[in-house]
């Protein structure tokens, strides 16, 4: 029987994924700090497909100059995983959120807010930037702000301590999402073959035999040509504004001004090219589940409010209490449920790891069980002592890992793996586990004042969370043949590139530009956070018992739709539209999902498969489309200072 010859990592390969990387600390920073386009914020971020078709052509051109010098479509993975690995990291995946956590609280404190007395007491010096200890706005923050007065060096030493002590917590936890990338890959991979429709646009672009019929298809031009010449015209508008500008985004709920209906979570249309494109490779069944779990959310909260109940707001979540708390109960189901599904391999992976099985082969994971097993538990408790230390009590840090690690992540990477989401966000906190059961004033003013910064950083905003990345990167080595053990030194060195450079720009762009003149979500979004656990210390909150009760329901309703799908393949509803329903990800695109289902159903049932997949090129046309804009308007706008158009993923 012929084995297929494996692919090994070649300094080529590195080279390019090192330029890339580089390259993606300087641009996504520009982009979302100083024009605000968010193109590095999706797990198939637009800054990465950019700067890979940078790479795409720049080997066509050595291909014919010098053809010894190409890169092989295995080179060419690695450099794409790189650089999407640095794109997340430079944007929400770490330093957009972690820079202004680590300053915002000394520079917008005030004497009414009291958190001279109910938060800095209990903030760590190594946790922040600045002295804790010492109230005054320092120039650290005040700079930070409000830019650096000439011939002020910026302040690179105050910044290293804190910098080092939260790269240590953020290295745990991203060598735990790559342990369990490597633990589950066979499962979802081999055993249940998911989609994994975000693989699509980057191996079409790195197969040598398939590269050139896909540039030469008229189908890819139709479809790219579409976004283009939208997003062509929208940013004309902003420089002529006599060109009219064509519209993506359309609120419904300032359409809904009487109860029942002006009730319903926030609801509005973005029309994404891309995101019909990436719908047009997920199942019909999963697509119909995807938007009708929304609008059945949405129905619950119509009919709450019909009946006179109190429709409330999810602390931190754009969706309702009754939803947050029942999706919580529906990521538990999920997690049992994957894990369940998985145990024959994981008992074997458990072998392995603790017998040494010799009949177990892990040749050709990213890690090997051993390794992953044990790097897991390691970098598990690694995060939870950092918390510990930290002054956190030992069972909330334990509650916080554990739940972030093993439930909501890995809730989400499946979302991405299974249902193509372009953007990870779930519904819910680890602090809300704690509010099902008990009132969250109970918890001491230390432990919601410390909560409040890795939550900032890591916990309510997922998207560029690593973890689905990197379950993508070992899905896309099979498609070239890449030995999987030669994605981690790649991937380790695309976290170095990224830990050191986005850092260094992340720091240079505030300090000269002043943050207050910048994008303010990672701002705002360390603001929000402490004021919840500071109103949470003043005003002790009642038990709500309506929360478990929608707790259950969540349980209850996915333990149902997890057992029909499993055993009815006419079982129309996932389980994971469900867990999906109040998440920013469905409303941003619940809407061009509703359009690829539309669309592909009609193709299927009236055309038949072959026309199925003659239309690929077309979907995969919109998706560079929209990518390609928005990388090219990042870049004229960026040398011009220009307003860039608006792109449909906030």
């Amino acid at each position: 029987m012929n084995q297929t010859v494996l692919h090994s990592l070649r300094a080529r390969a590195l080279v390019a994924g090192i330029l890339g990387a580089l390259a993606a600390c300087v641009l996504v920073p520009c982009a979302q700090l100083i024009l605000k386009i968010q193109i590095g914020i999706s797990q198939f971020a637009p800054a990465a497909i950019g700067i890979y078709l940078v790479v795409v052509a720049a080997d066509l051109v050595i291909r014919r100059l010098r053809p010894s010098w190409a890169l092989s479509s295995a080179d060419m993975i690695v450099a794409y995983c790189m650089i999407l690995i640095a794109t997340l990291m430079s944007s929400r995946g770490l330093m957009d959120r972690l820079m202004p956590t680590l300053v915002m609280s000394n520079y917008l404190n005030r004497p009414e807010y009291k958190w001279d007395e109910l938060v800095f007491p209990h903030v760590p010096n190594w946790w922040v930037a600045f002295n804790p200890q010492d109230t005054a706005t320092q120039d650290v923050s005040r700079y930070y702000y409000e830019s650096l007065p000439v011939g002020e060096p910026l302040p690179w030493s105050t910044w290293l301590r804190p910098l080092a002590a939260w790269y240590v917590f953020a290295a745990a936890l991203f060598a735990a999402w790559m342990c369990l990338a490597s633990i589950f890959r066979r499962q979802w991979v081999d055993a249940e073959k998911l989609t994994f429709p975000l693989v699509e646009l980057p191996l079409e672009l790195s197969r040598e035999q398939t590269r050139g019929r896909f540039f030469r298809s008229r189908l890819m031009w139709m479809g790219f040509a579409i976004p283009a010449v939208v997003f062509t015209i929208n940013g004309l508008n902003k420089i002529y504004p006599i060109i009219p500008e064509l519209g993506l985004q359309n609120n419904l709920n300032s359409l809904l001004v009487n109860r029942p209906w002006r009730d319903i979570a926030f609801t509005t249309i973005y029309l994404s090219f891309a995101a019909i494109g990436f719908g047009y490779f997920l199942p019909t069944q999963l697509l119909f589940s995807l938007w009708f779990f929304f609008w059945f959310a949405r129905l619950e909260d119509i009919v709450i409010s019909a009946f006179g109940g109190s429709v409330e707001a999810m602390p931190m979540y754009p969706t309702r209490v009754h939803i947050g708390y029942q999706v919580m109960g529906a990521y538990l189901v999920l997690c049992l449920y994957l894990v369940r599904a998985a145990w024959p391999h994981l008992r074997r992976v458990f072998r392995r790891a603790f017998l040494g099985d010799p009949s177990v082969d892990d040749s050709n994971e990213l890690l090997s069980h051993r390794r992953a097993v044990f790097g897991l538990i390691a970098a598990t408790a690694g995060a939870i002592v950092w918390l510990c230390a930290g002054g956190m009590s030992t069972w909330l840090a334990m509650l916080e890992v554990c739940v972030y690690l093993f439930v909501v992540s890995l809730v989400m990477a499946r979302s991405v793996s299974e249902a193509g989401m372009m953007m990870c966000e779930t519904s819910f906190r680890p602090l809300d586990v704690v509010r099902t059961f008990r009132p969250l004033h109970s918890l001491s003013p230390r432990n919601l004042t410390l909560l409040a910064f890795p939550d900032s950083v890591f916990v309510r905003d997922l998207r560029g969370n690593l973890f689905s990345p990197f379950l993508d990167a070992l899905k896309i080595a099979d498609g070239v043949h890449l030995r999987k053990r030669a994605l981690f030194s790649a991937m380790v060195v695309a976290m170095g590139i990224a830990f050191v450079g986005a850092a260094v720009v992340h720091l240079y762009i505030p300090y000269t530009e002043g943050m207050l003149k910048l994008y303010q979500y990672g701002s705002g979004n360390a603001t929000m956070l402490l004021r919840h656990s500071v109103a949470q210390i003043q005003v002790a909150d009642n038990y709500d018992v309506r929360l478990p009760i929608n707790f259950a329901i969540g349980i209850v309703l996915t333990l149902f739709l997890s057992i029909m799908r499993a055993r009815f393949w006419w079982w129309p509803f996932y389980p994971i539209g469900y867990a999906l329903c109040g998440s920013w990800t469905m409303i941003v695109f619940w809407f061009p999902l509703t359009l690829a289902w539309i669309i592909k159903t009609l193709l299927l049932r009236y055309a038949g498969m072959d026309a199925y997949r003659k239309g690929r090129p077309f979907f995969l046309g919109m998706i560079l489309g929209e990518f390609f804009m928005a990388v090219l308007w990042t870049i004229l706008c960026t040398a011009t200072r220009q307003e860039a158009p608006f792109f449909p993923w906030p």
